[in-house]
C-alpha cells in the first residue's frame, strides 16, 4: 500500500504542476481495449516438475480492459490507468493486473490529429490461480513507455491507437494444493496494443 500512496502522489503533484502552466486543460475518461503479449521466466524447478510447460501461452495474445481518467491540453496529458488481461492454457490460469500512471506529449499532424509519445511507470499484480495449484500473487514494479495516434472526434470525444511496453518483476509461485512447491514465473515484461475511447468534460 506505501508503494502505491506514493505513486498516486508523485501524480497528483505532476498534474498540479501541468495544470498550473496550461489555461486550456481539459478532464478526461476513457475506456481501453486491447491485446497484451507477456514475456514470462520459468524456474528450472517448474520446468523439471511440470513438464516445461507453456505459461506465457496463458494471458498471450489475450482482450485486455481498462479504465483511464486524466488531464490533457494542447501540449500533453497525464492520467491513470487500470487494466487487467487473464487466460488459461495447458493447465496453467494467470491474471495480470496494472495500475499505471503516464504522461505524453503531443506532436500535431493535422487539425485534428495528433502523435504522442510518453512515459509510464506504476504497479503490475501477477496473480496465479491454476487448478489443483494454490492460489498465489505478487505485486511488482512496472515501467515503460507507449506511442500512438489521437484522432479528435468532437468537441467532448477522441479515439486513439497505441502500443505500450513494459517492464517489470511480478512473480508468483505454483504449489500443490497439498503444500509441494513446484516452481516459480516470473513476469519479465508485457507488450499490448490498444484502442481508446476518450470522454472530454
Amino acid at each position: 500500500m506505501t508503494r502505491l500512496n506514493k505513486l498516486l502522489l508523485a501524480f497528483t503533484l505532476l498534474g498540479s504542476s501541468i495544470a498550473a502552466n496550461a489555461d486550456d486543460t481539459s478532464n478526461f475518461a476513457g475506456l481501453t481495449f486491447g491485446q497484451t503479449s507477456d514475456k514470462i521466466d520459468k524456474s528450472h524447478a517448474l520446468n523439471n516438475n511440470l513438464g516445461n510447460p507453456n505459461v506465457t501461452g496463458a494471458i498471450d495474445g489475450n482482450n485486455t480492459y481498462g479504465l483511464r481518467l486524466g488531464q490533457q491540453n494542447s501540449q500533453g496529458r497525464y492520467y491513470a490507468t487500470y487494466d487487467n488481461v487473464s487466460g488459461s492454457h495447458n493447465g496453467v490460469k494467470l491474471r495480470q493486473e496494472n495500475l499505471l500512471g503516464s504522461y505524453d506529449l503531443f506532436y500535431p499532424v493535422g487539425g485534428s490529429t495528433k502523435l504522442f509519445g510518453g512515459a509510464t511507470a506504476g504497479l503490475t499484480k501477477l496473480t496465479q490461480d491454476s487448478p489443483g495449484f494454490s492460489r498465489d500473487s505478487d505485486i511488482g514494479y512496472a515501467i515503460g513507455g507507449q506511442v500512438g495516434v489521437l484522432q479528435q472526434v468532437s468537441q467532448n470525444t477522441s479515439i486513439e491507437l497505441g502500443y505500450r511496453y513494459l517492464r517489470s518483476n511480478a512473480s508468483t509461485e505454483m504449489k500443490d494444493s497439498g503444500g509441494s512447491k513446484q516452481g516459480s514465473l516470473d513476469l519479465t515484461s508485457s507488450a499490448q496494443t490498444y484502442l481508446s475511447a476518450n470522454y472530454y468534460f
